[in-house]
């Protein structure tokens, strides 16, 4: 399991982009106040704040398989329906809700096919069914370039974790084609471009030696020598300064109606 760690050990990784990605989708999704929403795979609820903001309290329910990361979601909202299950198997009934929506979780579901069609099962007629998925080989500069500096420094370890090449979906058009197989209807797709403040590199490195994902999986396995020196070629291809910085983060998104 390669999120199992803290919560917000999570949130330093790649929660800190799950707000500005949130609403961006919410905005293609047409997500109004007064909408009811499920956030499918919502992990510690770092983008359900801006579902909540956008629709209240009551109207947003939360799924995810993890147990550990809804303890840090029913933290911060206790009001939200929040259940562990997969998104193959989701625990409400036919047309529940107003939009799914997943951020982040497609590539990761056993079965996406499955995991969609219940996304649709659980919408109701003429709502919206939406998720991104990060552009893992172009511009998602954090796990791209970490990547980069992976494979220089071992290209036979890492030729089976590479996200750049193993993720599902992380291609333009990938996500749209999945949706017309699952039989939603006025599929539509695109990009979505965030940005993750840091306070310092060693802010970024952190959450990747706590075994987060699997580029945390694969630098927190490396003995300390072999770590320290992918922290500093990492470093030096990311060219970051000393103190506070950007960067930015493009993820592909699709979305259909029911």
């Amino acid at each position: 399991m390669t999120f199992a760690v803290a919560a917000e050990t999570y949130d330093r990784f790649v929660g800190r982009y799950s707000y500005g990605l949130t609403d961006a989708l919410a905005q293609v999704a047409g997500i109004a106040p007064g909408s009811s929403v499920l956030d499918v795979g919502a992990g510690t609820g770092a983008g359900t704040v801006r579902l909540v903001e956008l629709v209240g309290l009551e109207r947003v329910a939360a799924v995810d398989p993890s147990e550990h990361f809804l303890v840090g979601l029913r933290a911060r909202f206790p009001q939200v329906d929040a259940r562990v299950a997969s998104a193959e198997s989701l625990p409400f009934t036919d047309d529940s809700f107003d939009a799914a929506i997943a951020q982040l979780v497609v590539n990761f579901m056993s079965d996406p096919d499955a995991g969609v069609a219940e996304m649709r099962r659980v919408t109701r007629s003429g709502g919206a069914v939406a998720a991104s998925v990060w552009d893992y080989p172009g511009e998602m500069t954090l796990l791209r370039v970490f990547w980069e500096a992976a494979a220089e420094l071992d290209a036979e370890g890492v030729r089976d974790v590479d996200e750049r090449t193993r993720m599902r979906f992380g291609r333009h058009g990938e996500l749209e084609a999945l949706w017309r197989r699952v039989g939603l209807e006025d599929v539509k797709g695109g990009e979505i471009t965030v940005a993750g403040d840091y306070e310092s590199f060693d802010d970024l490195w952190e959450p990747f030696t706590e075994g987060v994902g699997p580029a945390g999986r694969y630098a927190a396995q490396l003995d300390p020598e072999r770590q320290a020196a992918l922290k500093e070629e990492y470093r030096r291809r990311l060219s970051v300064p000393d103190g506070a910085f950007q960067l930015s983060a493009r993820a592909w998104f699709a979305i259909g109606t029911t």
